[in-house]
């Protein structure tokens, strides 16, 4: 054997030796390690201030007792582990047993030449499996001598006060533990003596300053301490005392360990040493508010703000008060509203790093309160540690709220205003909910008319009581929101009623965030009547829209979703007027729209695989925000910042809610009902939905990274969905071009010899000749009356097929010597990303 080999081998049985060694002085020793921990833990957190000097003795006494006790326990169980040990320990590890087998001697055949080459070759393969020697992981089976994991709780213990104890209180601890038990020394004139005091300067917490040890200073340097520091002292002497001027004494304090609050400038004398003490002023806080909110359209009050201290801030609010001078005292706010206290929010403060100058958000939702959308003041104040305030200019503004476009939703709303401004609007109140209430239908559904007429009855008893004025605002609520929201279970009526609620709100001046939100709403609303739509022709989701049957005049979903995006731009644009004039026309539009079948079930409305990879592009936008909202926040714990996760999770889970509501609605309105791609579409949504809701949970509770888990679950399963729908969908045409007739030839139907039975056909196109389309699906050529939808990349009769297409005919193009060479260069990139 080479030194190479026996210097592994040397290397393995050493450390496998020292594993041996481990598990002997573990398995006899892990109690008094695991008691020394808990002691040294205790220590590190304060006992020693905690405890009277007599406990002290005592405890320490029994601690003591139990580390001898549990000393000697170990040293009756350990056993020294013997050098052999190791040796046999790697040996059992390798097959064969090589490091015994290469120890052997021959007994029988030794002067045999055949028995010798025999032995030389089994020597050979012992070496080669030696050279494979490795150190053995040791196990001390702590696990089955601490059933109770008592050593897993004097590591948890160690770890923390590590962590978090104060720092230099486990030396105090210690220095108090020595004492203790040090008797007084008897002085002999001339002796040199030890130390008959100990002082220890202690700033306070917020300050995050580390304690200071008096003995250590030198001779006459002063202390600089912040207000409100701790000094101690422990005195081991019969005739030495303190003598200060510097502030009261803590209550509760023996005559052997004084202590005394840092309060003003002075002096500290004590065993022969006198400290000059100057107490540094701490500065009061700062606050002011950042610029005035945007009302948004979810009603929240989003305030920033900036605070600063020398030491750091301790606490915050942000008082809201009602602005009575500056109110239109008129109608329900006629008479003086009953006294309500002013609101007070607490301000946001990181929960680690520093506090000393923060850059931070308020966010609260007071779109209920009585006081929502009057005008207000907002006064910011914060705190330091030691009490003082610093408060912020009142600032004017009104406070944020729910806004309310739809008529009978504003005026529950105000009604419900004025009933908490003052019991004095009651019968007023009543009058006008029965006026609201006159005529219900049309307008006001059962429920809500029923809901109304009791209040209107507990209004007309008399004298409320908050418990029946509580109850009324929250009916009240319940039915603006109902009105304002929808309810209304025809969708032509959500969609007019979005309509006039986003036509109001650009008549009113409403502001951009709510404006958007409406915008949306129409949107939403105008999806669901088009879906509504397509379904009474059939479950077939591939149609178009005729909106002019005299002349053939088609729209399709696109452009529809054109038209919408029009309105948006000059919306964004500020062109008002123009956006107005050019929502009547898309309101007077959609009015007339009926559906048709188009040329071979092609049609320009939105598929459903359209609206899915909308959603799925929606989710994956979503994830990758979930992702720099998880290193934003953890980039602002890195440097101590005031980091905004908190709102930002909600958003975030806000966003992801109204994904999953949508991805919900869409697969209710899936085709293919009982046939095995559809089922299996079905499932996958399913799938996906639970993921987001998962998802959205996630964020709730601010874990960005089981989020984003959740969201690539969910876009998977989305993927497999719309997989599962171009499956069914080729099915489909397959089906359907089986069943076409030859060229010339007609197909007899219920509506003549070329009818539809489903509606006129919306091109002139033959039935032997399918549209002509590029690789990625688009028309080479049209009349102008349609514009082709859907994602052709996201389903299709063949996605496969379509690659190959778009491959060819990239590798076409980038034959073509003519073209420029930067163009053939690109199309060289291009393919190989085939």
């Amino acid at each position: 054997m080479d030194r190479v080999e026996r210097r592994r081998i040397g290397w393995a049985v050493g450390l496998t030796r020292l594993g041996l060694w481990w598990e002997a002085v573990a398995g006899a020793f892990w109690p008094l390690a695991v008691l020394l921990a808990l002691a040294l833990a205790a220590l590190a957190f304060g006992a020693a201030e905690i405890l009277s000097l007599r406990a002290m003795a005592w405890l320490t006494g029994l601690v003591a007792l139990a580390a001898v006790l549990a000393a000697g326990w170990g040293a009756w169980r350990f056993r020294r582990p013997p050098a052999e040990a190791a040796r046999l320990r790697v040996d059992l590890a390798l097959p064969g047993r090589p490091l015994s087998a290469l120890r052997d001697r021959v007994a029988v055949g030794a002067g045999d030449a055949g028995a010798a080459g025999l032995w030389q070759a089994h020597l050979a393969q012992m070496r080669a499996a030696a050279a494979a020697a490795r150190p053995v992981v040791p196990d001390a089976r702590l696990r089955w001598r601490d059933p109770a994991a008592l050593r897993l709780v004097g590591m948890v213990a160690l770890v923390m006060a590590a962590i978090f104890a104060p720092s230099g209180q486990l030396g105090q601890g210690i220095a108090a533990l020595g004492a203790t038990f040090r008797p007084a020394p008897e002085l002999r004139p001339g002796a040199a003596a030890g130390p008959a005091w100990e002082g220890w300067a202690e700033p306070p917490a917020y300050t995050r300053r580390p304690v200071l040890y008096l003995n250590a200073l030198p001779e006459g340097q002063g202390l600089a301490l912040p207000k409100g520091s701790k000094l101690s002292f422990r005195l081991y002497g019969k005739d030495i005392g303190v003598e200060q001027d510097i502030g009261a004494a803590v209550a509760g304090g023996e005559p052997a360990a004084p202590a005394f609050m840092a309060e003003r400038d002075g002096v500290i004398a004590v065993g022969g040493r006198r400290f000059e003490v100057t107490v540094l002023p701490d500065a009061a806080p700062e606050v002011a508010p950042g610029k005035a909110p945007e009302r948004r359209a979810d009603g929240r009050l989003v305030q920033e703000f900036a605070a600063s201290d020398d030491n750091g801030i301790a606490a915050g609010q942000a008082v809201i008060a009602l602005d009575l001078a500056s109110i239109d005292r008129r109608f329900g706010l006629a008479p003086d509203p009953e006294p309500l206290p002013p609101v007070e929010l607490d301000l946001p403060l990181p929960a680690t790093g520093s506090r000393k100058d923060i850059r931070g958000r308020l966010v609260g939702d007071l779109s209920r309160h009585p006081w929502a959308n009057l005008p207000v003041t907002v006064s910011l104040k914060v705190e330091d540690g030691i009490g003082q305030q610093g408060v912020s200019a009142p600032m004017r503004m009104v406070l944020p709220g729910r806004r309310f476009f739809d008529p009978l939703a504003a005026a529950l709303i105000e009604l419900r205003r004025d009933l908490l401004w003052s019991r004095t609007n009651a019968a007023r109140s009543a009058q006008v909910l029965r006026a609201a209430s006159w005529q219900p239908e049309g307008f006001m559904d059962e429920g809500l008319y029923t809901g109304l007429q009791g209040a209107i009855g507990t209004l007309e008893a008399g004298d409320l009581s908050d418990e029946a004025r509580g109850r009324l605002a929250q009916v009240l609520w319940d039915a603006a929101v109902a009105l304002e929201d929808g309810g209304l279970a025809d969708a032509l009526q959500r969609m007019q009623q979005a309509q006039e609620r986003l036509s109001e709100a650009i008549r009113n001046g409403a502001s951009p965030d709510e404006v958007q939100r409406l915008m949306d709403e129409l949107q939403q609303a105008t999806d669901d009547y088009l879906d509504m739509l397509a379904q009474q022709q059939g479950e077939d989701p591939s149609q178009r829209f005729d909106r002019s049957p005299q002349n053939r005049q088609q729209i399709s979903g696109d452009q529809i979703r054109q038209m919408m995006d029009e309105i948006q731009r000059l919306m964004n644009e500020g062109r008002m007027a123009e956006a107005q004039e050019l929502l009547d026309q898309f309101n007077r539009m959609m009015q007339n729209l009926q559906v048709t079948q188009s040329e071979g079930g092609e049609g320009g409305r939105q598929r459903p695989s359209d609206r899915l990879a909308e959603t799925l592009r929606d989710q994956q936008k979503l994830a990758d925000e979930a992702m720099r909202q998880m290193q934003d926040q953890y980039g602002q714990w890195q440097q101590g910042e005031d980091g905004q996760g908190s709102e930002d999770n909600r958003q975030l889970a806000d966003r992801q809610r109204a994904l999953r509501e949508d991805l919900g609605r869409q697969r209710g309105l899936l085709p293919g009902r009982g046939t095995p791609q559809g089922d299996e579409a079905r499932r996958q949504l399913d799938e996906a939905g639970r993921a987001m809701e998962e998802a959205e949970g996630a964020l709730r509770e601010g874990d960005p990274s089981g989020a984003m888990e959740r969201q690539a679950q969910a876009i998977q399963s989305m993927r497999e969905g719309m997989r599962a729908l171009g499956e069914m969908r080729a099915q489909n045409q397959q089906q359907g071009q089986e069943g076409q007739p030859q060229q010339g030839g007609q197909q007899d139907g219920p509506e003549g010899p070329s009818g539809d039975s489903r509606g006129q056909r919306g091109l002139a196109q033959p039935y032997d000749r399918p549209p002509q389309t590029d690789p990625l699906g688009r028309a080479l050529s049209g009349d102008g009356s349609s514009i082709a939808g859907g994602d052709p990349l996201a389903e299709g009769p063949d996605p496969s097929r379509k690659a190959r297409d778009l491959q060819d005919e990239i590798r076409r193009r980038s034959g073509e010597r003519e073209r420029p060479r930067d163009e053939r260069d690109y199309l060289g990139r291009l393919l190989e990303n085939f």
